[in-house]
């Protein structure tokens, strides 16, 4: 029996953020403070963070989003078919690796959004983040990589947009916001988070960042 890890990681976001919701000392435990994890070698708090989210709406667009993006991208990794449709000339890696592939890619980007907090906030106690949406923006910029011209949209505006201008622009926000400050959202968790997810896909497969130039280059005639 195959295992839908992205069921899997809705379903743990899910459980352990409503069990947060009702009990505010466990949130406190659970949540992303640089100032507890390096003074108290609190480490788990790198990881236990983004499973837990700050409301209802937090939790949902979180998942939505996962849902979405990330059962495409376990099907690329995990399905011969799928891989062999995207990547003809590449040699399918394996189910079994395809697997291991996602797991490193989620929990990698958990790991890449975490630095930014832990290296800035160290000696600052007040600071607490929690969220998924790290790791998300790692899964969600992994799939635009591997199809960067396939169709998006943005909740609330029915217009198609190819994946890859809605990359660029979501990387260029979040970079953006992050050097602003001052917003209460931890945007460079989202734009490390989304770095580390090009990042991991090319050291896996270097050739994806050829077929992705290809790709965009035919969509706007230049190849």
């Amino acid at each position: 029996m195959e295992i839908n890890f992205t069921i899997v990681l809705v379903a743990a976001n899910v459980i352990l953020s409503l069990l947060a919701f009702n009990d505010p000392s466990r949130m406190s435990r659970l949540m992303l403070n640089p100032y507890q994890i390096v003074r108290r070698n609190e480490w788990y708090r790198v990881i236990t963070h983004a499973f837990i989210h700050g409301d209802y709406l937090h939790l949902f667009f979180n998942m939505y989003v996962l849902y979405s993006f990330g059962g495409l991208i376990e099907q690329v990794f995990t399905i011969p078919e799928y891989f062999s449709m995207l990547f003809p000339d590449l040699e399918f890696w394996g189910v079994s690796r395809g697997y291991l592939y996602f797991i490193l890619l989620y929990f990698g980007g958990i790991l890449a959004a975490s630095l930014p907090a832990l290296m800035k906030h160290a000696d600052n106690p007040s600071y607490n983040s929690l969220g998924a949406s790290g790791a998300v923006s790692a899964v969600v910029m992994a799939l635009i990589f591997l199809m960067p011209t396939m169709n998006l949209r943005i909740i609330f505006i029915p217009i198609n947009i190819p994946a890859f201008i809605l990359g660029a622009a979501y990387l260029a926000y979040e970079y953006f916001m992050s050097k602003r400050g001052r917003t209460g959202i931890a945007h460079d968790a989202h734009f490390w988070g989304a770095i580390y997810g090009l990042v991991l896909l090319i050291i896996l497969q270097p050739a994806f960042a050829k077929y992705f130039v290809i790709r965009v280059g035919n969509f706007l005639g230049l190849l």
